[in-house]
């Protein structure tokens, strides 16, 4: 699970700001109560399955050395401490048991009183920190900032991919017998079928237009509306969301998607609020970013997230 960090440079800017945890150790919990916990999950099977470009495997990484170049630590985030548990890495294309495996770590943090902030990967890592969420006997909202729904029937053999994590999260829930609140912010007109648009309205899920959120970045109404009825919240953020000059680097670009305005102002309230139970980035694909445009995009989102304001 461990990060391994090559570049002295590097190194030294870890250890300066943030600090190594061991998720194997039954000691933890006194360490990270209160804390922001990163965690990388290095998959991308679920973009392949979904005939996606692959890459977001190395994400993490290419993350990783972004953030670590910000300065936001040095009028940021006071006296918190971000702690840095490693990564979960997808072995010989086996996306269920590290699936599983992410949801043993996201158990393990926020039954130890953390919040874990994860870096994928494809969007199936939404699916991983949802077993992690369950697993610790919560079941909260779920907002997702995303161009696709990604509420697809899971492939033969019951099988998911990134296109079907919030499905799986619904059919898991009803199994519990359990309510599915999930909203969706920066939906793109053409790049969900007809079918998905229908059994959303079916099923009464709320969600946002990216072009009624270009019109109007600044209207927080959808976000407050979803404080305002929830205790807990589980956001997760597909970077493809975002319009294709601000994140070239996803495995399926939109050229209308949405400025970093609204998310960043989204965040900033939804951190205030204190019910954020965990938090998500999924998409970054080095391979295919320009300029490492993307995983910048990725530090700022979670450097924001992280100021102490």
């Amino acid at each position: 699970m461990y990060l391994t960090l090559k570049n002295k440079k590097t190194k030294d800017n870890f250890a300066k700001h943030t600090r190594r945890i061991d998720l194997n150790q039954s000691n933890i919990l006194p360490v990270v109560k209160g804390e922001n916990v990163l965690l990388g999950f290095c998959c991308d099977e679920g973009v392949r399955r979904n005939n996606g470009r692959v890459g977001a495997e190395k994400g993490p990484k290419s993350f990783r050395k972004e953030f670590l170049n910000l300065y936001f630590h040095h009028n940021g985030i006071g006296s918190k401490i971000l702690y840095d548990a490693g990564d979960i890495k997808c072995q010989y294309r086996n996306l269920e048991e590290a699936q599983k495996e992410l949801g043993e770590a996201v158990k393990k943090i926020i039954t130890s009183g953390g919040v874990p902030i994860i870096i994928g990967g494809g969007h199936e890592v939404a699916y991983g920190n949802y077993l992690g969420i369950k697993g610790a006997g919560s079941f909260p909202a779920i907002l997702n900032f995303d161009a696709h729904f990604d509420l697809r029937q899971v492939l033969k053999g019951n099988k998911g991919n990134s296109g079907t994590p919030f499905r799986q999260i619904k059919e898991s829930l009803e199994k519990e017998g359990k309510d599915f609140h999930y909203y969706c912010s920066g939906i793109q007109r053409f790049a969900n079928s007809n079918d998905l648009f229908n059994y959303v309205k079916k099923e009464k899920i709320q969600y946002q237009m990216a072009s009624d959120i270009n019109a109007n970045p600044r209207d927080m109404s959808f976000i407050e509306k979803i404080i305002s009825k929830h205790e807990k919240i589980y956001v997760t953020i597909c970077l493809d969301v975002f319009n294709s000059q601000l994140a070239p680097g996803v495995s399926a670009p939109q050229v209308l998607g949405i400025g970093f305005l609204y998310v960043l102002e989204a965040i900033k309230i939804l951190k205030k609020s204190g019910k954020v139970l965990s938090l998500d980035i999924a998409e970054l694909n080095p391979s295919k970013d320009l300029q490492n445009r993307t995983a910048k995009l990725s530090a700022n989102i979670i450097a924001e997230y992280l100021y102490e304001f």
